[in-house]
């Protein structure tokens, strides 16, 4: 069953891999995030009680579902690497935790934005809030564990038993609006059989969604190539490429 995992234990095998991804990724998400922002920011109706300041929604939802999608897809890697001893993967953990933690600031800085004009202040010790807060500590704490050894190999499994043990943040936030009395408001979006948005807005909001994850999965892929790159170093294949350059 996953014997496809296989050929990708070998960092050649996933460095062109990367190589050969990462040009529709890109392409698709400069496509879709045009498309989203431009229909959200400029053609989208403002909404009926917070008017143009809910125009943030366009980036602050995205980047905060994401968050946690980026994060879970960083808890799978590590998983990968722990138990079937993938090196590749472990590599992985640490190309994508930068990257989840640079979503999850945008999500609590547009959200600081959004709130402002909302509630009158850019900060509640909100129970929604402070798990995304937790959140972004958590890719901080993978990254940063990750780099503080030496032998990387160590380094990789520390940080992604790190990451799996923060996979329990990831319902708190998503419940925590329904578990607690916070100020956020609930879910609009992932109520699919009635979701709570106009259709209008709701579309520029799901294509800057899927504009914002094939985003992530650029410079995940990016950050990969560079990592396996900084790990490989002497190999013949890499000094071969350096060649070539």
């Amino acid at each position: 069953m996953w014997k496809w995992l296989h050929p990708y234990a070998k960092t050649e095998q996933t460095y062109f891999l990367c190589q050969r991804l990462f040009p529709w990724f890109a392409f698709l998400a400069v496509i879709a995030l045009l498309t989203g922002c431009v229909w959200g920011l400029a053609y989208a109706p403002a909404d009926y009680q917070q008017g143009d300041s809910a125009r943030i929604m366009y980036v602050h939802v995205p980047t905060a579902i994401l968050s946690m999608s980026t994060y879970a897809a960083m808890a799978i890697a590590a998983l990968i690497g722990l138990v079937w001893q993938i090196r590749t993967a472990d590599m992985a953990v640490a190309a994508i935790a930068p990257v989840g933690a640079v979503v999850t600031l945008l999500a609590l800085l547009t959200g600081a934005a959004w709130g402002k004009p909302m509630w009158g202040t850019w900060w509640v010790w909100d129970a929604r809030l402070t798990s995304e807060l937790i959140l972004l500590f958590m890719y901080l704490g993978v990254w940063a564990l990750y780099h503080a050894f030496d032998d990387k190999q160590t380094g990789g499994k520390a940080a992604g038993l790190m990451a799996i043990v923060g996979v329990v943040n990831l319902p708190i936030i998503h419940y925590s609006v329904e578990w607690w009395n916070t100020l956020h408001q609930g879910a609009s979006i992932t109520k699919f059989a009635k979701p709570s948005i106009a259709p209008e807005m709701l579309w520029p909001l799901l294509i800057n969604l899927f504009g914002l994850a094939m985003a992530i999965g650029a410079l995940a892929l990016l950050s990969l190539q560079n990592e396996i790159l900084r790990r490989e170093i002497k190999r013949p294949w890499v000094q071969k490429l350096g060649e070539q350059a």
